[in-house]
């Protein structure tokens, strides 16, 4: 079998090794993040124009929605590529085909959270998803030790992708809502069969770096947000000064997710089945929150030149309310056991402290840049401390 696989340029799919050294992302797993940034940049820019238009909970409720479908589909080719990445012609084709999908999906998010009309994202979906099934059953004929992993979830996702397609030709709009959520917990718990059959060879160094890599990506939006602030203030000569300050607040904010991101050394924390499940399942919340920091510093341009109809608590809360979720989500993930009690107290109370700056009259952007500084102190003074103790 493996003569013929070499004849028409495949490599035998088999599980790698979880402690290969210098395991790390390739340039189609960068390509395949890249494309992924496209569907969350539509979602934050929808989330932004539905808070300005005072449309609040539709903007927060439909990008959660849209956002599952966008994380999840990428989740599950980054911990599959990790144990099985060929790299050859058709683990190629198949991972472009899932290119495809993503920029479907994304071509489907304006009408998917404006209009309610979920066709185009769920056909967006399901091609990601159908093609993850032909990767597993290549790993199921491939690698032995793998099968029933790998059949059992090509048999899972099939059916709930049938059920995805079903649940928007044959239900009216009302059940297509409530039913989101009952497809939604199939997914999550199908990986928890899948590898109840025996765990697939993930790398932890690998993981935890494609999950950084990512994160530096969605906050790439909020840089491009702050970018924007600037680009007003030049282009119309009014608000100047605050749009100016919101930019450089932006900076600062954008600096000090990556550096509550990347505090701690992240590998670590996959050393078993349920810290992956936990690591991974519970970066939906990080992502989910990063992607929408750039929704809030839009919000907040809205609002200092007057192109909002919600108060300026909600244009804060906007901004602030994401920042001070990544940093609690962030603590829980991957913060938490690595910090001294002080700080891990220092740490939640600043997320708390930044909630609340979102509904200061004025200036909220830049006392929450100031406590998101803080914490950044916080996370170094307790690092520095550690390692004084350590060397004795």
């Amino acid at each position: 079998m493996t003569d013929v696989l070499a004849r028409m340029g495949l490599v035998r799919m088999s599980a790698r090794d979880t402690g290969a050294a210098h395991r790390a992302s390739t340039p189609l797993e960068l390509l395949f993040d890249l494309v992924f940034v496209v569907a969350v940049s539509q979602a934050s820019q929808n989330l932004h124009h539905l808070i300005s238009e005072d449309h609040v909970g539709q903007g927060v409720l439909s990008y959660l929605m849209v956002f599952f479908a966008i994380w999840w589909a990428w989740m599950n080719f980054t911990w599959f590529s990790s144990a099985f990445d060929t790299d050859d012609w058709l683990y190629r084709v198949l991972t472009i085909v899932q290119v495809g999908g993503v920029l479907v999906l994304a071509a489907g998010v304006h009408d998917a959270m404006v209009e309610f009309d979920y066709v185009v994202v769920t056909w967006g979906y399901v091609i990601m998803r159908l093609a993850m099934v032909v990767q597993w059953l290549r790993a199921a004929a491939s690698d032995p030790q793998s099968r029933r992993t790998a059949l059992r979830m090509a048999l899972g996702v099939t059916v709930v992708q049938v059920l995805w397609l079903a649940r928007i030709y044959l239900l009216d709009p009302e059940w297509q809502f409530w039913t989101f959520f009952v497809l939604v917990l199939l997914e999550l718990l199908l990986p928890v069969w899948g590898e109840s059959a025996g765990r697939t060879r993930w790398h932890p160094h690998h993981i935890a770096e494609r999950y950084g890599l990512f994160t530096l990506l969605l906050l790439g939006e909020s840089l491009l947000a702050s970018a924007n602030a600037i680009f007003d203030a030049l282009g119309e000569g009014e608000h100047v000064s605050e749009l100016v300050t919101l930019a450089i607040s932006g900076i600062v904010v954008t600096a000090g997710i990556w550096w509550v991101y990347f505090a701690r050394e992240q590998q670590s924390r996959l050393d078993s089945m349920r810290s992956g499940f936990r690591f991974g399942y519970l970066h939906y919340v990080i992502f989910a929150a990063v992607g929408a920091v750039s929704a809030g510093v839009e919000v907040e341009i809205d609002e200092i030149t007057g192109h909002t109809e919600v108060s300026p608590e909600i244009a804060g809360l906007a901004l602030t309310l994401p920042i001070a979720i990544v940093v609690a989500a962030s603590w829980l993930v991957l913060l938490r056991g690595a910090l001294s009690r002080w700080a891990s107290a220092a740490v939640l109370t600043g997320a708390v402290l930044i909630v609340l700056s979102g509904l200061l009259p004025s200036s909220e952007y830049v006392v929450a840049a100031v406590l998101l500084a803080g914490v950044v102190v916080v996370l170094e003074v307790d690092r520095i401390r550690r390692e004084r103790v350590a060397a004795g």
